[in-house]
């Protein structure tokens, strides 16, 4: 159960399903519907939507895949934009979760879908996204399914103009981009023959050393070491005895404390539920950064609740990742819907939780 908004071409996407934003009448179209046509470039896509046609708007249904890396092709027919008030909304959620339907009863496992009505059917872009991304976040909810929204053209994914306005504000302020650009472009090798290295003991160096040892300096030094060794294993055996919370126990210390179960933090995080289970069953497992990041925002944690968990398994928020400072923002004003994170992160072309 996953669901990303993705820059591709939808006849390019190896899922199970793709879905055309077909017309009433199953007829190859242009844009979306043009594309996918030339893609099956096959006569019996046209044979099956002749026989299935007409479809209403709302409504779905499927046929195969032919040449496309897609077993299946569901056609769905989007509303025509007319202002809002002629039930758009109502119709356009129905296009989805009927799609949705249809590839469940035909066991899909992934699905593609482009952003229905927001092209010649003049559905607004960011009304077009709302609809979409909430129809889609209540369907994998309860079922496990990889759902991907494919946009040919990164513009079709806008934000808010006060949530964009408040996330320039705060990108302005917190990240500093001359220092990503100095990291990502550095190339350099530590010589340890140039490093200046501080005396780690004044106090040892300030003393003179003997020209020869004695054997009763010999048989001191080896006292030293002895008591050296034996406070070192105590110290060893005292750590061992009350172990630091590692990332596991903490996540599912957190969990638990905070009453929440394993099915709906992993879906809140939007991740799946073979990996959860991998971090579940394996003490040693440290996901990557982003992951954490998702799990964080599913448990709800404070900003710095979240920088705890991530520094348990060695990573931090950097104000040189435009990435971090944007998740940042989102920790601070307790926004915990990571579908709405990604999609600032893709609005500002940034890597996806």
């Amino acid at each position: 159960m996953t669901f990303q908004i993705i820059h591709n071409d939808i006849t390019m996407m190896n899922t199970d399903a793709i879905v055309n934003a077909a017309n009433s009448g199953l007829r190859r179209g242009s844009g979306v519907c043009g594309a996918i046509f030339e893609g099956a470039d096959d006569p019996g896509l046209k044979e099956e939507c002749d026989i299935l046609a007409p479809c209403k708007m709302g409504e779905a249904v499927i046929t195969k895949g032919y040449n496309l890396n897609a077993k299946y092709i569901i056609h769905t027919v989007g509303p025509i934009w007319q202002g809002g008030d002629r039930n758009e909304g109502k119709i356009l959620r129905n296009a989805y979760k009927n799609s949705l339907e249809l590839a469940k009863k035909h066991d899909c496992k992934s699905i593609s879908f482009p952003l229905i009505s927001s092209g010649v059917y003049g559905y607004p872009k960011s009304e077009a996204l709302d609809v979409a991304v909430s129809t889609i976040k209540e369907f994998i909810m309860d079922n496990d399914m990889e759902v991907n929204l494919v946009v040919y053209d990164k513009k079709s994914v806008t934000l808010g103009e006060e949530l964009t306005n408040d996330l320039i504000h705060y990108i302005d302020k917190y990240y500093d981009e001359d220092t990503e650009r100095r990291y990502n472009n550095c190339s350099y090798k530590i010589n340890l023959e140039d490093l200046e290295l501080d005396s780690f003991d004044e106090e040892f160096n300030k003393k003179e050393m003997p020209e020869y040892l004695t054997p009763q300096d010999v048989s001191g030094s080896m006292s030293f070491d002895d008591d050296l060794e034996k406070s070192q294993s105590r110290k060893l055996a005292d750590i061992l005895k009350n172990p630091v919370e590692t990332f596991t126990g903490m996540l599912f210390r957190l969990i638990d404390e905070k009453d929440f179960t394993d099915v709906e933090v992993y879906k809140r995080a939007n991740i799946d539920r073979k990996l959860f289970s991998k971090i579940r069953s394996n003490n040693d497992y440290t996901p990557k950064k982003q992951t954490i990041i998702a799990l964080a925002i599913s448990l709800r944690l404070s900003l710095d609740e979240a920088k705890d968990l991530l520094g348990k398994a060695g990573f931090a928020f950097t104000d040189n990742h435009k990435s971090d400072v944007i998740v940042m923002y989102f920790f601070e004003k307790e926004d915990y819907d990571i579908f709405k994170i990604n999609e600032a992160l893709f609005a500002f072309n940034e890597h996806l939780l």
